[in-house]
């Protein structure tokens, strides 16, 4: 009995001793996970304080943001200027110059249009300032797989739109003015003046009756610096962007075959006409 009962004794003390064991590695245990909930609470907190739900009003917010027609369009602007910002600092003047960037911008924002819809097939860009003197070069060529400017010129504003400068545009039939904004490169063919190169008005109302007006690409020897330089302003033509013999064979062969030509000029009723600058 004392054997058994020093066995039972035994027994209990250790099963009470290993008790203890199990649980101090249970309190522990506890206790590290305390210790380590007490180090990570302050940032659990300011994780879940940081981060405010969004309420039906926020969500009607972004839906707006996401649907608006006219947020849309404003969000598509800033995206397309600045698109053409980057182009514009990336061209190679190839030691002539650029155009003005509003110039630029407005012919941009066209060309690309025209181009998005496939109805450029030579890539390049011809922009003629009219808010210039026509003492100055004010015709630019923009090879616009290249970005580099290939070719710049004098070019001459219809008799009725001005004298140095270019003030008045239409596009009716013998007005003797010049049309401003789109146009797209026709076929060549030999005229009274040579070589020219026939232009089509794309913009209704603006200058789709250029064809009908026979506005085109030719040589002038009305268009020269001698000439501006003795009277104070270049020859005017009769609505056609004429440019001086010396170049226009090559200016004619570098922007055939549907390339983009546009007529720049700050009017504000060409722009709230127009459906690809607005």
């Amino acid at each position: 009995m004392k054997y058994i009962k020093f066995s039972i004794k035994n027994t209990f003390l250790f099963v009470y001793l290993k008790k203890i064991n199990i649980f101090d590695t249970f309190n522990n245990n506890i206790t590290a996970r305390l210790i380590m909930t007490y180090k990570f609470l302050p940032l659990i907190l300011f994780c879940v304080f940081s981060f405010k739900p969004l309420n039906r009003a926020d969500v009607e917010k972004n839906v707006i943001l996401k649907t608006d027609p006219k947020l849309i369009v404003t969000n598509a602007k800033t995206t397309l200027e600045t698109k053409c910002k980057f182009f514009y600092r990336t061209i190679d003047a190839n030691d002539l110059s650029l155009p003005r960037f509003d110039s630029f911008l407005a012919a941009f924002k066209g060309y690309e249009q025209l181009k998005s819809q496939g109805k450029i097939t030579n890539e390049i860009l011809t922009v003629i300032d009219f808010s210039l003197s026509s003492t100055e070069e004010r015709m630019w060529v923009i090879d616009m797989k290249k970005q580099k400017v290939i070719l710049k010129s004098l070019v001459a504003h219809g008799r009725n739109s001005g004298v140095k400068y270019a003030t008045n545009f239409s596009n009716e039939n013998e007005s003797y003015k010049s049309s401003l904004g789109f146009y797209l490169t026709g076929e060549v063919y030999q005229g009274k003046h040579g070589l020219s190169l026939r232009l089509d008005g794309i913009e209704y109302g603006i200058n789709d009756k250029a064809r009908d007006r026979a506005v085109v690409i030719h040589g002038a020897d009305y268009v020269s610096k001698k000439l501006a330089r003795a009277q104070g302003y270049i020859g005017r033509s009769q609505g056609c962007p004429a440019v001086p013999y010396e170049i226009h064979k090559k200016l004619i062969q570098a922007i055939k075959d549907k390339s983009c030509i546009f007529i720049y000029h700050p009017s504000r009723n060409y722009v709230a006409k127009s459906k690809l600058v607005s």
